[in-house]
C-alpha cells in the first residue's frame, strides 16, 4: 500500500490499527481449543431471530422506545428468563401502583396474593 495516497490508506489503516489494538484478545486458536464458538453465524442467526423477523415487517413503523420494549421481552422469552421477570415486574408494579401509596403498607401485604 506504499502507492496509496494517504486518504486511499485511511481505511485499511484503521483496520489495522483495531487489530493491533484487540491482538491480546484474538487468539482464536485457544478459544477453539476451549471450546469457544469463533464465527458470526451465532451473532448473526441470533440478529435475525430477535431483530429482523419481528422488526422488519411489511409496513411497519417502529419508534426507538418500542422498538427496544419489544425487543427485551424477545430476547427474555428466546433465554428462558421471562417467567422470573414477569414475576419480578408485577412485583415492583404492586409496590409503585399501590404499596408506596399505603401509610402503613402491612394492610395492603394482607390483600396481595402472589401469582405462581
Amino acid at each position: 500500500m506504499r502507492d496509496f495516497s494517504k486518504s486511499a490508506r485511511k481505511a485499511a489503516d484503521t483496520c489495522a490499527d483495531y487489530l493491533l489494538n484487540k491482538s491480546p484478545y484474538l487468539k482464536y486458536d485457544k478459544y477453539l481449543q476451549q471450546g469457544f464458538p469463533i464465527a458470526t453465524g451465532i451473532i448473526e442467526g441470533t440478529c435475525r431471530y430477535l431483530i429482523k423477523d419481528r422488526m422488519d415487517i411489511t409496513g411497519a413503523r417502529w419508534r426507538i422506545t418500542s422498538a427496544e420494549a419489544i425487543l427485551k421481552l424477545r430476547s427474555l422469552k428466546a433465554s428462558g428468563d421471562f417467567t422470573d421477570y414477569w414475576r419480578f415486574h408485577e412485583e415492583q408494579e404492586f409496590i409503585r401502583n399501590h404499596k408506596s401509596k399505603y401509610k402503613n403498607p402491612s394492610v395492603i401485604n394482607k390483600l396481595h396474593i402472589k401469582k405462581v
